[in-house]
């Protein structure tokens, strides 16, 4: 069946565009194909000495303890583990630079006479290590609650018990509770360590993102709570074995102010990665799958939440799938300028391949001359396609502007003339966030026509603001899956953006006086995150993008000597975007310092 697809692709390209074309595009694609296999195969052999480049340039680590010094009760449930990994989870404990903690130990009824043994050995070595020995085995949860009710520290750290922290580990949360004693929820970065004490594969977090939360339990190791916190929500469920962590933190973060949980871009954990471990594959138990789905669920619950939840298409990632609420109109926006066969493709596809009915299209014609543009206008319009003429000079945000104040429906789309859908829920995916009373804007994957990504996000840096992922290969899952889920970026491309029309005139539109070309789709965004919204990528909206068609390149080092005006333009509106927005380019909280900040690719920093 794929490849009679692909038969009956290479069909409609023929005969759409003729025989040049379709070379052209066979072309094109294999180069790609052969470039992203070489870079892939590059990136696998480089990607380990990457990390340990960056472990020498950029690992620091303070061990000065800081004043005061809150306790901190590290808690370890124990069962039938390795004594050689115990004894080093145990000594990754007791050789922390920072003095104010005591460790937690419940062993969970171990049959294994070589765990008990080990544990025995550690009796008496240390007056903060406490151990308990359950009689029956209650399993993860239980134990693990066991174990919370010998901790008396103001605050508590989970650590498995074949794994191990950092000897700075302590000390940094620390450092963070001294500098805001409101903190109720601190974690860190992760990475693994193999049986010979090899490190990789490194997870660089971004700073708290709560539909990366919903999508994936990115919060993992190390994570640190205010024990008052655990009480109030009565620790670790049963019933949740499995993801018992990701169920805790989701309860514990449902009414949590976003201020009072702290991120730190450190490793702080090493993750053990043994065979049958779900640190090399969340394969390896997939029963913590179902148990995730069902936390997912109860989180849905409680909040009041409508929809379900899915298995996402990386592995130990997840979609929420929420109900639309109503029935909203949807107007979706396309400014043009002729090309007339580009702007056919585009609305025929959203005619003929959208689920979603509610929608009308508000066609912007900016100066069109040619003869069978104005035809093609005349043959489609209907009762939910408009045409508008907008007779002045090209302002991308004046003629979305323009438009906006003329839309009928609910919920505007901006979306450029040369996309074309690809799959039937796009619209859908866009609104159920949308409706969302916390998101700003909703952007979706954009995909080149050579089956490269072109836009899964933006991010910011001395660039101004890339795009997520960009020239990755489709089928390429991006940083830890990334590109695959539902997460929250600063911004998303205005070539496909999706906002409640309330909050696009709250915000006053795109900027028209100083960006009236580039960037005004991340201004927009921008203020939208100052006045608290989020704004959320969905994979589940994709599109192809043609990009800019009909205005030509906006590169600058390809304008400069071709036209100078143009140049003019672009410069002053990076000069705007880079005086306004300083503190989201220097630090994007939603990106990872330890990423790199000259590429799209979320490789490590060199």
């Amino acid at each position: 069946m794929k490849s009679e697809s692909s038969i009956n692709k290479i069909k409609k390209i023929y005969k759409e565009n003729g025989l040049f074309y379709l070379i052209k595009k066979v072309l094109i694609t294999i180069y790609w194909r052969i470039f992203n296999l070489a870079k892939q195969t590059i990136y696998k052999n480089n990607k380990e000495s990457s990390y340990g480049r960056w472990i020498q340039k950029y690992e620091v680590k303070d061990l000065r303890s800081p004043l005061p010094e809150p306790k901190i009760s590290v808690i370890v449930p124990v069962y039938n583990v390795s004594p050689k990994w115990l004894d080093k989870c145990i000594e990754s404990v007791t050789s922390q630079s920072y003095k104010n903690w005591e460790l937690c130990l419940y062993d969970d009824c171990s049959n294994d006479r070589n765990t008990k043994k080990t544990l025995q050995n550690w009796e008496g070595k240390d007056q903060r290590i406490k151990i308990k020995y359950g009689e029956i085995n209650q399993h993860i949860s239980e134990a693990t609650n066991q174990a919370l009710k010998m901790a008396t520290g103001e605050f508590v750290a989970f650590v498995d018990n074949d794994d191990e922290i950092t000897e700075n580990a302590l000390t940094e949360i620390s450092r963070v509770i001294n500098k805001n004693n409101q903190i109720d929820f601190i974690y860190s970065d992760e990475d693994k360590i193999d049986k010979h004490g090899k490190r990789f594969s490194p997870y660089f977090k971004p700073d708290w993102n709560p539909d990366l939360l919903l999508s994936q339990m990115y919060t993992s190791h190390l994570s640190v709570y205010r024990k008052s916190i655990i009480d109030k929500v009565k620790g670790f469920r049963v019933g949740f074995e499995g993801s018992q962590d990701y169920d805790l933190v989701l309860r514990i973060t449902d009414n949590l102010d976003p201020n009072r949980i702290h991120h730190i871009p450190k490793i702080l954990y090493h993750w053990r990665a043994l065979s049958g471990s779900t640190s090399i594959s969340q394969d390896n138990k997939n029963y913590t799958t179902q148990s995730a789905i069902r936390a997912l669920e109860d989180y849905l619950h409680r909040k009041n939440i409508k929809g379900s939840v899915v298995s996402g298409k990386v592995a130990g990632t997840y979609r929420v799938k929420r109900k639309i609420i109503g029935n909203p109109l949807v107007t979706i926006i396309i400014p043009f300028k002729d090309n007339k066969d580009t702007l056919d493709k585009c609305i025929t596809s959203v005619l003929e391949r959208t689920n979603y009915q509610n929608l009308e299209i508000l066609l912007v014609n900016n100066h069109s001359q040619e003869k069978a543009t104005k035809e093609y206008l005349e043959k489609i319009i209907k009762s939910n396609i408009r045409i508008i003429d907008y007779n002045l000079p090209f302002n991308f945000s004046k003629i979305n502007n323009f438009a906006a104040k003329r839309a009928r429906g609910d919920f505007l789309l901006l979306l450029n003339n040369d996309t074309e859908v690809i799959n039937s829920e796009w619209l859908t995916a866009l609104l159920e966030q949308a409706q969302r009373e916390e998101v700003g804007a909703v952007g979706a994957q954009l995909i080149y026509p050579d089956d490269r990504v072109q836009h899964a996000g933006v991010v910011c840096g001395p660039y101004v603001a890339r795009h997520a992922f960009k020239y990755l290969d489709k089928e390429d899952l991006g940083y830890f899956g990334h590109k695959e889920i539902i997460r929250d970026y600063l911004a998303v491309t205005g070539a496909c953006l999706m906002i409640n029309k309330v909050k696009y005139f709250k915000m006053e539109g795109l900027n028209e006086n100083n960006l009236s070309i580039a960037y005004n789709d991340v201004d927009l965004c921008l203020r939208l995150i100052d006045k608290g919204y989020i704004n959320v990528y969905t994979p589940y909206a994709r599109m192809y993008h043609y990009e800019s068609l009909s205005r030509g390149d906006e590169t600058p080092a390809i304008i400069k000597q071709s036209n100078p005006t143009k140049y003019k333009r672009i410069t002053s509106e990076v000069d705007y975007m880079r005086n306004k927005w300083k503190k989201y380019i220097d630090n994007d909280p939603l990106y990872s310092p330890n990423l790199t900040r000259e590429r799209e690719d979320f490789s490590i920093r060199e």
